[in-house]
C-alpha cells in the first residue's frame, strides 16, 4: 500500500541575469524543488540517559542521522568525453565543469549514490553508444565530486562483454576501494552484500536490472549479477541484506525509457522489494524523471522510492532525456527503539544543456536555467516551458509562493 508525498511547496520564480555559454555563472534566482511534508516522521526523537539523586544531569543523546542523495544515470556519450579531452589538450579527460552547477549538492551529502550508466576502464579505447566504455578519469573526477556508493546495474552493464565488467571492478576496488559499488561482483562473491557505516547507521547495497539489451555473460562466468526476473534470487539477496544492516538501498534498473509514467510493474517490484525488506529504492533506466512517495512497509513504517532520477547527464536528443533530478533523503536512527525513519525526501531538478552539434554540454539546476539558455538548447523541440511544464507534472509542483 503506497502513500503518496504530501507536499509543501517553497518556489520562487524570480528574473534574473541570463546565463550564457559553458562557464556563465550569472543565473536566474529561480528556486524549483519539492519538499515533501512527512511531520509525523520529520523529528528525531531524542533519550534521556537514566541520573541518579546525586549526578549531574546529562545531555540527551541526539538520534544519528545522514543526509543521503542520489543522482541517476551517468551516461557518457562520446561528445561528452571528447569535449573533456579537448580540456587537456588532448593529455587526459577533465569532467569535472560538466558538473559544477551541481557537485555542491554532492559533496554536501553524508551519502551520495551515483548510477554509473557505463563501463569505466582504460582497458578499451573509449566508446559511444551502443557499446559504451568511459576513461577512468570520469571515475575518478566522480569519487572527486563526492559519491560515495556506485550502482552498476544497467542494461550497458555488459556493453565490453564480461572482461569490461571485470575491467570495471579492477578499476574501482584497486584505485578507489572505499567507494562501494555494486549491481555486479566475482563470482565467489556474489552473495557478499557491501555494507557502509556512517553516523552509527549501516547501509547495505544491492543493485539489479531488467536486461543487458541482448547480451549475456558466458556459461561458467565468475562474473555475477542478477537480473529483477530471478525473483527469488533477489528476495534471498533483500532479505540477507536487512538483516546485515539497518538500511537496505536497492537500485532496480527498470521501467519504460524516455517516459515519465510510472509503469505498474514498476510498482509491483517496488512492492515486492519493499516486503523482503528494502528502505529506499532508487531506480533508473527511463532517461527521464519520474514521480517519487512513500511506501507501506509490512511492520507498518515506511521505505521511500524514487522511481526515476532520470539522467544525471547525457547526450540523448530527445526533449525528456534532458530532464532528470537529484533526489535527497534523511535517514534517522532512534536510539531508543532501533527504528529508522525516512525524512525530508527532496528532489532538485536538472537540466542537462547542450548546444549545437552537441557543443558545451553541462548541467544546470533548474533554478538557474534560464529561457536564454533553453533558446540556444540544440536537443529538437526543447524548450525552457516544456521542462518547466514536465517538472511541475512529474514532481507535482501545484503552487508558487512569491
Amino acid at each position: 500500500m503506497k502513500k503518496f508525498v504530501s507536499i509543501i511547496i517553497s518556489v520562487v520564480l524570480l528574473a534574473g541575469c541570463a546565463a550564457t555559454g559553458e562557464n556563465s555563472s550569472d543565473a536566474s534566482d529561480s528556486n524549483l524543488f519539492i519538499v515533501p511534508n512527512n511531520s509525523e516522521n520529520s523529528s528525531a526523537s531524542s533519550i534521556q540517559s537514566e541520573n541518579s539523586e546525586n549526578s549531574e544531569p546529562s545531555e540527551p543523546l541526539e538520534n544519528p542521522s545522514v543526509r543521503l542523495v542520489c543522482a541517476g544515470d551517468n551516461l557518457i556519450h562520446s561528445p561528452i568525453y571528447k569535449q573533456a579531452n579537448r580540456r587537456t589538450g588532448g593529455s587526459g579527460y577533465d569532467f569535472l565543469p560538466v558538473y559544477e552547477d551541481v557537485k555542491d549538492i554532492i559533496s554536501s551529502a553524508d551519502l551520495a549514490v551515483l548510477n554509473q550508466e557505463t563501463i569505466i576502464t582504460d582497458e578499451f579505447e573509449p566508446s559511444n553508444y551502443p557499446h559504451f566504455c568511459t576513461p577512468e578519469d570520469c571515475g575518478d573526477q566522480m569519487t572527486e565530486i563526492g559519491f560515495d556508493a556506485v550502482s552498476i546495474s544497467n542494461n550497458h552493464l555488459l556493453d565490453q562483454g564480461e572482461a569490461g565488467i571485470k575491467a570495471t571492478l579492477k578499476f574501482w576496488s584497486e584505485k578507489h576501494p572505499d567507494i562501494v559499488v555494486y549491481g555486479a561482483s566475482e563470482k565467489a562473491k556474489e552473495d557478499d552484500i557491501p555494507v557502509m557505516e556512517i553516523n552509527g547507521i549501516t547501509f547495505a547495497f544491492l543493485g539489479f536490472m531488467e536486461h543487458t539489451n541482448g547480451l549475456s555473460l558466458p556459461s561458467g562466468s565468475d562474473v555475477s549479477i542478477t537480473y529483477l526476473k530471478e525473483t527469488e534470487r533477489v528476495k534471498m539477496l533483500v532479505e540477507k541484506a536487512d538483516k546485515l544492516a539497518d538500511v537496505v538501498v536497492v537500485s532496480p534498473h527498470y521501467g519504460l525509457e524516455v517516459s515519465n509514467e510510472v509503469t505498474e510493474e514498476q510498482k509491483q517490484i517496488t512492492q515486492n522489494l519493499v516486503s523482503w525488506g528494502a528502505d529506499i529504492i532508487i531506480g533508473t533506466q527511463p532517461h527521464t524523471a519520474q514521480s517519487m512517495e512513500y511506501v507501506t512497509k509490512p511492520d507498518g513504517g515506511e521505505a521511500f522510492v524514487f522511481y526515476c532520477l532520470g539522467n544525471l547527464v547525457s547526450a540523448m536528443d530527445q526533449p525528456l532525456g534532458m530532464l532528470g533530478m537529484i533526489g535527497g533523503l534523511t535517514v534517522t536512527k532512534e536510539l531508543d527503539t532501533g527504528k529508522i525513519v525516512l525524512s525530508e525526501p527532496e528532489a532538485t531538478p536538472i537540466v542537462t544543456h547542450y548546444g549545437s552539434s552537441y557543443s558545451n554540454i553541462k548541467i544546470y539546476r533548474f533554478e538557474n536555467y534560464t529561457e536564454e539558455l533553453a533558446q540556444k538548447h540544440g536537443c529538437p523541440y526543447f524548450s525552457y516551458s516544456f521542462a518547466k511544464t514536465q517538472f511541475e507534472k512529474v514532481l507535482k509542483v501545484v503552487d508558487y509562493l512569491p
